[in-house]
């Protein structure tokens, strides 16, 4: 029980030290990511911190499942290192009696990885597309970078704005180039805002300004003066939150009859069932010889998660694709590294042997 209670300790320890590591490497990542686009004008400043919540909501499965097959990698490895295994086998054990102490251990983090990916994360996912969409469509101006140029995605125009209100309502000399009906033109307004229509169709309001229009090609052109000006930049069904399936509730997956809904499902049953066979795979592979190196056992580690997680990422492409069904692409990966288990803790046990019997 002491060492039981010892090993669950220093997994604890690895684990918690490895995963602050990858979630601050996450949230610096995704946070220069969404900087940049507030930056851009592309999100409003104050929606940085809630988006950054919900996608390190959504990577926290992948950063808990990584987090134990490397704590479980780094401790075992310094039992190697410090001679510990040596004690350990010649009282008698084996190497598979690491086997009940890890699995103790990975239990609860199994299932926090299980809530993860079929609760929490598709629930993030909808939380954001959500809180994107009222951002989108609420009355003020801060979401426009002020001196630069921004393209609409949907429609052929540019909008400048020199400066936005001191209230953020509402942005001052505003410059818009479009195209429409074969027309270009170019409107200059002193003042602008945005409004919603009783139908939820959105405009872009300008006041006391001047319009041009011209026919590319030809000297016809239109002067127009205006107190108020109107110009729609989306409607109510293109403004619609998009619904994918990463944001579909796992049982909506479950009784869904399409393929990509399938994949979608099997990938996060993948999730915490390789975090299980990973916690497995990093006790044999944690062996160190110290004639080879201290690095070697970690390249080879680092190669087989690679190779696992490429393989349930084919799988899911080809359930999506319809060349598999969902219960051979859930069981053929797993039980492929569950088949090499033994044998790789057949081939420690062995090099173990020798290098002892060598000594």
């Amino acid at each position: 029980m002491v060492f039981q209670r010892a090993v669950r300790r220093e997994f604890a320890q690895s684990a918690a030290g490895v995963f602050i590591a990858l979630f601050a490497i996450m949230v610096a990542i995704q946070g220069i990511r969404l900087l940049g686009d507030a930056a851009a004008g592309k999100v409003a400043s104050e929606a940085v911190a809630a988006l950054l919540g919900f996608a390190a909501l959504n990577y926290s499965a992948y950063l808990l499942s990584l987090t134990l097959f490397v704590a479980v990698l780094l401790s075992l490895s310094r039992s190697y290192r410090d001679s510990e295994m040596i004690v350990w086998f010649s009282s008698g054990m084996s190497l598979t009696a690491w086997v009940r102490p890890v699995l103790v251990f990975a239990a609860p983090l199994v299932l926090a990885i299980a809530a993860l990916t079929l609760v929490l994360s598709p629930w993030a996912h909808q939380m954001s597309a959500e809180f994107k969409e009222k951002i989108a469509v609420r009355s003020d101006a801060s979401q426009v970078a002020p001196g630069s140029f921004k393209e609409a995605s949907s429609t052929d125009r540019v909008v400048f704005v020199e400066t936005v209100g001191e209230d953020e309502t509402h942005v001052r000399n505003v410059f818009i180039s479009a195209v429409q009906h074969g027309r270009l033109g170019v409107t200059m307004a002193s003042r602008g805002y945005q409004e919603t229509a009783e139908n939820g169709d959105r405009f872009m309001v300008l006041e006391k300004g001047r319009r041009y229009e011209v026919v590319p090609g030809t000297p016809e052109f239109r002067i127009m003066e205006f107190d108020r000006y109107a110009l729609r930049v989306e409607t109510k069904e293109d403004r619609g939150v998009t619904r994918t399936v990463a944001s579909e509730s796992s049982l909506d997956l479950w009784r869904s009859d399409s393929r990509y809904a399938h994949a979608e499902l099997l990938w996060r049953v993948n999730v915490p069932v390789s975090a299980i066979v990973l916690a497995l795979l990093a006790i044999p592979l944690s062996f160190v010889n110290p004639r080879a190196g201290r690095s070697a056992n970690l390249i080879l580690a680092l190669l087989v998660y690679m190779i696992y997680s490429n393989l349930l990422s084919m799988t899911q492409a080809w359930v999506a694709q319809g060349r598999i069904s969902v219960v051979v692409g859930l069981l053929s990966v797993h039980l492929v590294m569950l088949l090499a288990l033994p044998l790789l803790f057949a081939r420690r046990i062995l090099v173990f042997s020798f290098l002892r019997l060598k000594r």
